[in-house]
């Protein structure tokens, strides 16, 4: 056996002095023999193997209901002071239908319903709007 400095540190090894059943024996009145014995008679105790159970079916449902959700896209833009404050407008008009919408969510409402119309409509709208400046605003003091 190597001595105690040049043993490695790591190993896993439980640290039972191999006087602990004379220890006990002089503390408890028993013999030294019927310690050992007793000591070395102690079984270790083995893990019990639990069997492989199938997934359940509710992992099983939830993985095949997932869905991809689709990769966004984060865009800026410059519109008109009025465009905005009707976005605000917009929002509360959903707010007092109990319904708590965000900004991007009316502006993909406004694509579907121009999508969903004839084109002319479509053509309509894009002329109503008047075209501004790109770019960002310059700082106010």
């Amino acid at each position: 056996m190597k001595p105690k400095a040049t043993r490695s540190r790591s190993s896993k090894r439980t640290h039972v002095s191999p006087d602990d059943g004379a220890n006990k024996a002089v503390t408890g009145g028993e013999s030294l023999q019927t310690a050992q014995s007793r000591h070395v008679a102690a079984k270790p105790q083995t893990a019990k193997v639990m069997p492989v159970e199938a997934q359940s079916t509710r992992a099983v449902r939830h993985r095949r209901d997932h869905v991809k959700q689709e990769k966004v896209v984060r865009d800026t833009f410059t519109m008109p002071r009025e465009d905005y404050e009707q976005l605000a407008a917009l929002k509360q008009r959903c707010l007092d239908a109990g319904l708590a919408v965000k900004k991007s969510e009316l502006v993909r409402a406004g694509l579907l319903l121009l999508a969903s119309g004839p084109t002319k409509r479509l053509l309509a709208a894009v002329k109503a709007v008047e075209p501004v400046k790109t770019g960002r605003p310059p700082k106010s003091k």
